[in-house]
């Protein structure tokens, strides 16, 4: 067992930016990268030059009757995409299947032509209608097929199997499985390997996420890849800004390390709790197994935090009406 502590993170840090400088090219620089056969994924993609985040992981399926998209990046990327998909096919993008509701995912939603389906779990059609890029005339860019528990798309070798296992990251989060290609596409619910960040806002749950993850793994078969939501990750602002790239390519034992890790985290937190201990002195003196040593820990004190709050909702709700007297 370790403790987690503010310098074992910055060390981490310190040794991955190393790595970054060492490398030729910028974690942040748009690059098209195989997964197998006739699926890529497109990683790199910063919101701004002056502004924070890094867009997530774009995945390109050339299908026999066209292009699949995986998620948008953030606004101003839909030319970047189409160059790449162009670079690899000629066939047109006919869907687009936004994994969540967050703009890095999104954002360029309406770069594309009106002619391609978006598609959506219903909870994430929801949540994206209501987000100001997605007014007005941009309401034509939001998905207009949705589904609520599983949907097939396409048939034969370039069928997609579409599932939702419950409240995660938010409360729409999309699993896509390619069968013929033994690959799956995470989305947010698996960013990377890192405390989860949950969207409590758009519906996110901490204490439902390893369930989630749980029911991803016992209903899913015959996956070998795994692609993430994210390759990059942006640690400081301004002139201290570094970025650091994580492998978006993992294997189906890393889902199962990361869904048995926040199992663990969210097991760690209720205890805590238990024991009477406030949220921040829990995530201070959180303590997990030393194979979880190399997880980014960032959004630590948000989770414990999260965990608590949903708690209290939980045992709010429960408790027996007592009527008042007069």
């Amino acid at each position: 067992m370790r403790r987690w502590t503010t310098l074992g993170v910055l060390v981490a840090i310190a040794a991955l930016t190393i790595a970054v400088v060492g490398a030729q090219q910028s974690p942040i620089d748009i690059r098209l990268e195989k997964v197998r056969d006739n699926l890529f994924i497109v990683t790199g993609g910063r919101a701004s030059p002056t502004e924070g985040g890094v867009s997530g992981v774009t995945t390109v399926f050339v299908a026999e009757g066209g292009v699949v998209l995986i998620d948008t990046k953030y606004p101003g990327f839909g030319n970047t995409i189409l160059a790449q998909v162009k670079s690899v096919t000629s066939r047109p993008v006919t869907t687009i299947i936004n994994t969540h509701t967050h703009g890095d995912h999104t954002g360029s939603n309406g770069e594309f032509p009106r002619t391609v389906e978006f598609v959506a779990h219903e909870n994430t059609r929801t949540n994206m209608a209501r987000m100001s890029q997605f007014q007005g005339d941009n309401a034509a860019f939001l998905p207009k097929r949705t589904f609520k528990d599983r949907l097939s798309l396409l048939g034969g070798n370039d069928r997609i199997e579409l599932y939702y296992f419950g409240r995660g990251h938010t409360d729409g989060d999309t699993v896509i499985v390619f069968p013929a290609l033994r690959s799956a596409v995470m989305g947010d619910l698996f960013a990377r390997k890192w405390a989860p960040l949950v969207d409590a806002n758009n519906g996110g749950s901490a204490l439902a996420y390893p369930q989630t993850l749980a029911k991803a793994l016992a209903t899913i078969k015959d996956v070998d890849t795994v692609i993430t939501g994210h390759s990059t990750t942006q640690h400081g602002s301004g002139r201290d800004v570094t970025f650091v790239r994580s492998n978006p390519m993992m294997k189906w034992p890393d889902l199962q390390e990361y869904a048995e890790f926040t199992r663990t985290f969210v097991a760690a937190a209720e205890a805590a709790q238990k024991a009477g201990r406030n949220a921040d002195e829990a995530a201070r003196n959180l303590r997990l197994p030393d194979k979880y040593k190399d997880y980014d820990m960032a959004n630590a004190k948000a989770d414990v935090q999260r965990v608590y709050e949903e708690l209290s909702a939980s045992r709010s709700r429960s408790m027996p009406f007592v009527p008042s007297c007069w």
